[in-house]
């Protein structure tokens, strides 16, 4: 199991030395990748009456494909995982531009997380729309994997229209690896259909179970074999690493390929501390 971390976008503000430190340092103790979230914008509490999101316009977040450019010419190892980025609120040509610059200044180093999201405030800014979101996701995929693999793409679908044209450079992965961020069962069978892993958000128990049948109802109706599917989990650290070693050897039991340590939310006030914690965790691996 290869085991990263999550980079805590909404804690360490808008530092590029942070970024830089964090980044460095990460792949120094031997972590694997960095995983980090996605959001454009944030909706304003006192605009968007009854808001109850969990991030709003205070919250920090870096765009992670520009940040992922700037970590690749700092790092040598260290895979970048969107996890996820929310990919029928951007243009799927640009996103797949975007990701093929990031995986060629990486030297193939880029792992695409994808996800629908949940904030309707977000499409509307960016000019999309919230009630397609599923099936656009879906065809976004199909054509996201063909500009990365073919000089000239013509594609005729529901969403995009692209006519005898294509992306120079092509990324050194043909295809980038495309992972999924679903949390219904619809999203697991699309999962199980077309991605290369996916990211649960839950425990392991009866919950996984259930997505991991959906999963892999989802593959074998594709004619795929869901043993080939990856699964990255994410385990919080909450001050105690001993329980973060038991959720770690609770995931390698539940077969997953990825995991990803994640210090936000446990009272970390600066990016040394969130580094002295994934110390102790990288040591105690």
């Amino acid at each position: 199991m290869r085991v990263g971390v999550v980079f805590p976008q909404t804690e360490l503000g808008g530092d590029a030395g942070a970024v830089r430190a964090y980044g460095q340092r990460v792949e120094e103790l031997g972590y694997t990748h960095l995983l980090a979230y996605d959001h454009v914008v944030g909706a304003d509490p006192a605009v968007h009456t009854g808001w109850n999101g969990p991030y709003d316009v205070r919250t920090t977040f870096h765009e992670p494909l520009v940040m992922f450019g700037f970590l690749a010419g700092i790092t040598q190892t260290l895979e970048l995982v969107t996890g996820v980025v929310i990919l029928p609120q951007r243009q799927t040509a640009l996103v797949a531009k975007q990701a093929a610059e990031v995986d060629l200044l990486s030297n193939g180093r880029l792992r695409l997380g994808v996800g629908i999201g949940w904030n309707a405030v977000e499409y509307e800014t960016l000019g999309q729309d919230f009630g397609t979101r599923g099936k656009r996701s879906a065809e976004q995929i199909e054509l996201l994997r063909r500009l990365w693999t073919e000089p000239s793409v013509t594609f005729d679908g529901t969403f995009d229209t692209v006519t005898g044209a294509g992306l120079a450079p092509l990324p050194v992965q043909r295809p980038i690896p495309i992972w999924i961020g679903a949390a219904s069962a619809a999203g697991y069978r699309r999962a199980g259909r077309l991605a290369d892993g996916w990211f649960p958000m839950m425990a392991p128990g009866p919950e996984l179970d259930e997505a991991l049948a959906e999963i892999e109802r989802g593959a074998t109706a594709a004619g795929r074999d869901p043993a080939s599917i990856g699964m990255e989990a994410r385990v919080k650290w909450t001050g105690d690493d001993d329980a973060v070693a038991r959720q770690i050897e609770a995931w390698a039991q539940a077969g997953a390929s990825h995991l990803s340590v994640d210090t936000m939310a446990a009272g970390l006030t600066h990016t040394d501390q969130h580094l002295d914690v994934l110390a102790r965790v990288a040591a105690a691996l």
